[in-house]
């Protein structure tokens, strides 16, 4: 049986993730190629489809756990009768290949410890051929292989490979687990001790470039290290998840492969990182969605690999019953195939607020993006498949025409900036044409409230983004009625859902849980409506839902009180980070965007 998802905290090395359960056990490790990631996978399943688990062979006590103070080393204590240890987990910054490291600390008396390693590659699929090694073990299936190194003695039981050992007081033990291609032999072993200690340099050092002095700081510092390490250093690509298929509803079908990088996080991305004083990974994160763009205007894709590979070809995995019985397990995602104007906007809005915030110009983004502004003009009037990339038809989803609209006016007002030979006045009537008929089409004067598309009776959460991009100024009276609105219909224990599922307008069946990004952009609504308690309340609310260790997930389940989707999310942290800022700093995004 898998733990509750928020029961996990998250290591990386900023190409690698692996997900640490409270009760010990890793149960989650995915090598980000997207083609053969080298995965054991508990998460999406029972044991048997593997797992690493390393905890007190005796009933325990109690279990505390934390992060070292602004680092990703985590360490989980766990108290029996007889003593107390703490387990340190942590994967090292590397130039080579990636390595888990656990090391067990005495701390009082002597406690009975159990490891069990099970190892299956090709997402649980494969039982990889395991041979002991002068210093552990090696296991490997096709491309991948893996390296146990330790001098606890360890033996076969099955397919498990288990070691029981002592700790006393003082004492410590370690284990490494490193991924390498089985065609090449081992990498040499790492001392742990030495490497846990760098790891911890480098992170405090990295936490302390942060700018934010706002309250909250430890939260928003959190979610930047979180979101740090959701960086694919290789490319500057921001993974929206480190993980797939973990259920919007627990037993359903929404169950998606996160692992991939979305345009459209990619505004709202880039003022958390500026905010929080890391320019470098904003700039990072800029050229990657240059390069992930660049071809002919129509073939952007909404969704790119973690090196702006396009092919993402959705599998069923239907080996694994998935995470409490939420099946299918997928893998790759059918969402790359999407059209939806909102990705636009978030281009043009990106590049636009790169520049505000002093991020040097790029002759190379700059002819990317007018290519796609051209490209804009003559789409702009077609039905897309929306923001939640929904599986039923096509439609004139309101948010979407508002993105078109921000690509408008964001290019009029860089062409302005620019004083060149660029058809400004053009893009001028475009951007009139699409407002006017978004006003038209996309509001209901009857309910006074924008709706989800044109002619629909039903709201949506991600029409609160019409005053944070400028559409329309939030004190305007069809801004604060759909504001209204939404907080009549959209929410549920003071929380904000998507949409109403059971409207059959997603081609899937009903339910899931309120969406957390959504919860705090109503935070940025209250604070642009001079609701400032009322976002106040509204914000503790939403710390007050994150786990242990500070991590949220991409969703919450108000009656179960449990975190649902893929984890953690690195849109809920980017909103906690932005709507921190709205709250407490002079540079505000919602303000700052939305008087572009």
């Amino acid at each position: 049986m898998s733990d509750p998802i928020e029961d996990y905290a998250l290591i990386g090395d900023g190409e690698t993730a692996a997900l640490v359960s409270r009760s010990g056990s890793i149960d989650w490790l995915c090598v980000p190629r997207f083609d053969s990631p080298a995965c054991f996978a508990a998460l999406l399943g029972a044991p048997e489809h593997g797992r690493w688990r390393l905890a007190p062979g005796e009933p325990v006590r109690a279990v505390r756990r934390r992060y070292r103070d602004a680092t990703l080393v985590l360490e989980t204590d766990f108290e029996t009768d007889g003593g107390a240890v703490t387990v340190v987990d942590c994967m090292p910054l590397r130039a080579g290949p990636p390595v888990l490291i656990r090391q067990v600390i005495g701390r009082r008396g002597s406690v009975a410890m159990r490891m069990e390693l099970v190892i299956r590659l090709d997402y649980g699929s494969v039982v990889p051929w395991v041979r002991r090694s002068a210093r552990g073990l090696r296991a490997v299936a096709g491309p991948d292989a893996l390296a146990l190194t330790t001098d606890i003695p360890l033996r076969g039981e099955g397919l498990t490979t288990v070691a029981d050992f002592t700790v006393a007081a003082g004492e410590r033990r370690a284990l490494t687990l490193a991924w390498h291609p089985s065609h090449l032999p081992a990498p040499d072993p790492i001392e742990a001790e030495a490497a846990v200690r760098e790891t911890e340099a480098w992170w405090r050092q990295w936490a302390g470039r942060c700018t934010y002095e706002g309250p909250d700081r430890d939260a928003v510092l959190r979610s930047l290290i979180t979101l740090k390490a959701m960086i694919y250093e290789p490319t500057g690509g921001i993974v929206a998840a480190p993980t797939t298929s973990l259920p919007e509803a627990l037993g359903g079908v929404r169950n998606w492969d996160y692992r991939l990088c979305w345009v459209r996080d990619a505004t709202f991305a880039l003022y958390a990182l500026v905010l929080g004083g890391y320019l470098d990974e904003a700039r990072a994160w800029r050229q990657w969605l240059i390069r992930a763009l660049a071809g002919t205007p129509e073939q952007i894709q909404i969704v790119y690999g973690l090196a702006g590979e396009r092919r993402l070809t959705e599998l069923e995995l239907p080996w694994l019953p998935g995470y409490e019985g939420s099946a299918p397990v997928r893998i790759g995602n059918a969402a790359h195939a999407q059209f939806q104007l909102d990705v636009w906007g978030e281009m043009l809005d990106s590049a636009h607020a790169a520049e505000r915030a002093g991020l040097e110009a790029d002759p190379e983004g700059w002819r990317v993006i007018t290519k796609l502004m051209e490209h804009l003009e003559s789409v702009w009037t077609e039905p897309d498949d929306g923001i939640w990339e929904v599986r039923g038809p096509r439609r004139h989803f309101t948010h979407s025409k508002v993105m078109a609209w921000v690509a408008a006016d964001r290019m009029v007002k860089m062409s302005d900036a620019m004083n060149g030979a660029l058809p400004t006045d053009r893009w001028r009537v475009l951007r009139a044409a699409i407002h006017a008929d978004v006003c038209r089409h996309g509001f209901d004067p009857a309910r006074n409230a924008f709706v989800q598309s044109y002619g629909a009776r039903e709201l949506d959460a991600s029409l609160l983004m019409i005053p944070l991009v400028g559409f329309l100024p939030a004190e305007d009276p069809r801004v604060r009625g759909t504001v209204a609105a939404i907080e009549r219909e959209l929410l549920v224990d003071g929380l904000v859902q998507r949409y109403p599922t059971d409207s059959g307008v997603d081609g899937l069946p009903p339910g899931e849980g309120v969406f957390l990004a959504c919860s705090f952009w109503l935070v940025d609504n209250l604070v642009l409506l001079g609701r400032r308690e009322d976002a106040r309340r509204l914000y503790e609310r939403l710390l007050a839902l994150r786990n242990d260790v500070g991590l949220l997930a991409e969703q919450y389940d108000p009656r179960a009180r449990r975190l649902l989707g893929n984890f953690p999310q690195a849109l809920s942290h980017i909103a906690l980070v932005n709507s921190a800022c709205n709250l407490s700093q002079a540079v505000r995004p919602a303000e700052h965007r939305a008087g572009a």
